[in-house]
């Protein structure tokens, strides 16, 4: 089959690899029909998230037919479905409390070595990122297996509902609304949101829809700054405005009652404190780029909530504990339990209340992966959601 796969720093290619085959009873192997590249996949191609290894096929957003089968599956052949990110066995303590993405069983033993030293306890399995998350190959592919088949993907009976629509359920959509859900918003509250890409405007869907009374989006993309203007959002440009300055103005002096950092680990900056974690990222130290957090632990109010779905994998230096503890300040983060959310959001999809389809910029053939990567590092105005159709010609 046909897969992309990682070669080293921005260095991506669509490879002929072997089909992947039934290897436990509860596996099933899906024939891709859409799947996505997601913001997280550039930590891999930037090379910021260790243990990537070449050869390794890429790609957590995916969608498509079931054709194979194992005898502990529930699915059938010819079923539709979309696969979350998260890999999870659904029978241990994690996953009994709905909290799929800190599953005990879905990272294999052989691979938990590393991401315990990291973190100080293994992490769950996630597809296509790193063996830090169990290896997994991932679904920028034709062809993938899906461990615990009878657990994860959700079938799509629905036949009006087209990839488009559903695809995003794998990942940013239920990301987003996570996001949200941690900030705890309540009716009246004002929202700020880090960050105008997919999950950021996903999230700030979601905090609409939640009864936040202002959601306010800050980024420097003029394209990207118009989708969420689009979705009932305010804006902020932080290359034009003081943005801490801004919120204060626009919370009546006291600051956002929930902020939403959905940037991670390679935020823009202008301070020295940023400028010198970039320096160190180029060099392999691993020092997360956390400008963002970092403005919008100072930006909140007092008392407020802070939700971290943007996504960070090492260190970061001058961060502002003095702030968190003083301020009294909750945090919550987290990879998504995307298991949790994905019923729930679909019937959202189905009755309208949700549309995920205005944030596809581009569909690609398959073949021409390398390109979408390269442009959506490169052209992030433009490119704001690349979706690879491995049907479709080049």
């Amino acid at each position: 089959m046909r897969a992309l796969c990682f070669h080293g720093t921005q260095d991506v290619r669509v490879d002929t690899v072997p089909d992947p085959d039934i290897v436990n009873p509860r596996d099933a192997i899906i024939k891709v029909t859409s799947t996505a590249i997601c913001g997280s996949d550039l930590h891999l191609y930037d090379g910021v998230i260790p243990a990537v290894q070449s050869g390794d096929i890429l790609g957590h957003e995916f969608m498509g037919e079931v054709v194979e089968v194992g005898p502990g599956s529930t699915l059938r052949k010819g079923q539709r479905v979309v696969v979350p990110f998260t890999i999870a066995c659904g029978s241990c303590f994690f996953c009994g409390n709905q909290q799929f993405s800190a599953c005990d069983n879905s990272n294999p033993v052989d691979k938990q070595e590393m991401s315990e030293t990291l973190y100080g306890t293994p992490m769950s399995g996630l597809f296509g990122y790193s063996h830090l998350t169990g290896g997994y190959s991932g679904g920028q592919a034709e062809y993938v297996r899906v461990p615990f088949s009878d657990v994860g993907p959700l079938v799509i009976e629905d036949d009006g509902l087209d990839d488009d629509k559903v695809l995003f359920l794998s990942d940013i959509l239920p990301t987003g609304w996570m996001a949200a859900e941690n900030a705890e918003i309540e009716s009246g509250d004002t929202v700020a949101v880090w960050g105008a890409g997919p999950v950021g405007l996903f999230a700030a869907q979601s905090a609409i829809i939640m009864g936040a009374a202002r959601v306010i989006v800050i980024d420097h993309y003029p394209n990207r700054l118009a989708l969420a203007k689009g979705l009932g959002a305010e804006i902020i440009n932080f290359r034009e405005t003081n943005v801490r300055e801004a919120l204060l103005e626009m919370s009546g002096g006291r600051g956002p009652d929930a902020v939403i950092d959905a940037v991670g680990m390679e935020a823009h900056g202008f301070s020295i404190d940023n400028m010198l974690d970039v320096a160190k990222q180029k060099i392999g130290i691993g020092a997360d780029r956390a400008s963002a957090l970092k403005q919008a632990i100072l930006a909140v109010r007092k008392g407020g909530r802070v939700s971290i779905p943007g996504v960070y994998g090492g260190m970061t230096d001058k961060f502002p504990l003095g702030a968190l503890m003083e301020k009294g300040l909750s945090i919550k983060s987290g990879q998504t339990h995307t298991q949790k959310y994905m019923d729930k959001l679909l019937g959202m999809i189905a009755d309208g209340k949700i549309d995920t389809t205005f944030l596809i910029s581009h569909r690609l053939p398959l073949e021409q992966a390398a390109d979408g990567y390269a442009n959506f590092k490169n052209h992030q105005d433009d490119y704001t959601k690349v979706v690879l159709k491995p049907g479709m010609e080049a």
